[in-house]
């Protein structure tokens, strides 16, 4: 069986020989040598490097020895993010936020650090008059900033 960490190192060695601005998000390697890479950019990455990629894990091993399937593609859109350089990129832009207690938020991701990140939300909730000290009618807009932390996300997804 081809080793994960073997394929690790040869995308790490294309993507520092190709100078590219991508990054590695996920390796996979099932039993049966089905192998996929999952890349990111800051930008956009091109077919152009997932083919030239595929290419150099292709010429680096041998199909000979030990046979294999091999997919390479990028994050897109619609994957959770898993990097913190991942969440910097979409920083200011809505995300959907699936946290382990159940709850499900939809807000603007903020600054993000190795413990979690902030997320800013509007909820409709009915308000208490500061000055009559009664409860509103009418359910108004309420923002809300909280830090979220890491471990505390079930999944954190780009909302479009």
């Amino acid at each position: 069986m081809i080793q994960k960490q073997e394929i690790i190192d040869l995308v790490d060695q294309f993507l520092l020989a190709s100078e590219s601005e991508s990054y590695l998000i996920d390796v996979t390697v099932s039993r049966d040598n089905q192998i996929v890479i999952t890349l990111d950019n800051d930008e956009v990455i091109t077919l152009d490097e997932c083919t030239a990629l595929n290419q150099y894990i292709n010429e680096h091993l041998d199909r000979d020895k030990e046979d294999f399937e091999l997919e390479v593609g990028s994050a897109g859109l619609t994957a959770p993010l898993r990097t913190l350089r991942q969440y910097a990129k979409f920083e200011g832009e809505t995300m959907e936020v699936m946290l382990r207690d159940g709850r499900k938020l939809r807000g603007i991701l903020g600054a993000t650090d190795d413990e979690g990140f902030d997320l800013t939300w509007t909820t409709l909730e009915h308000v208490i008059d500061p000055a009559t000290g009664k409860r509103s009618k009418k359910k108004q807009e309420v923002e809300h900033h909280e830090h979220l932390s890491h471990k505390d996300v079930n999944r954190i997804y780009y909302n479009f």
